[in-house]
């Protein structure tokens, strides 16, 4: 179980607790219960690199205590 910090710079940090193997469509939906959004209104980014739904977290090394950005479309 690791744990990935989000945060949308307008005051929102949330910590979701999740599974390695888990894709990031999975990992939107546990973010969109913590912070009351619709799950496909929410885009994860790191730096300039946008996150695809079906990949997982293992595969884009996203490890436990890492920060990522979340942005509402």
């Amino acid at each position: 179980m690791i744990e990935v910090i989000c945060n949308d710079r307008l005051g929102k940090k949330v910590r979701v607790k999740c599974m390695p193997d888990d894709t990031i469509g999975d990992f939107k939906k546990l973010v969109a219960a913590q912070t009351g959004t619709d799950p496909r209104r929410i885009v994860l980014r790191k730096w300039h690199s946008t996150y695809k739904d079906n990949i997982t977290l293992a595969d884009y090394e996203i490890h436990d205590g890492m920060s990522l950005e979340l942005y509402y479309s």
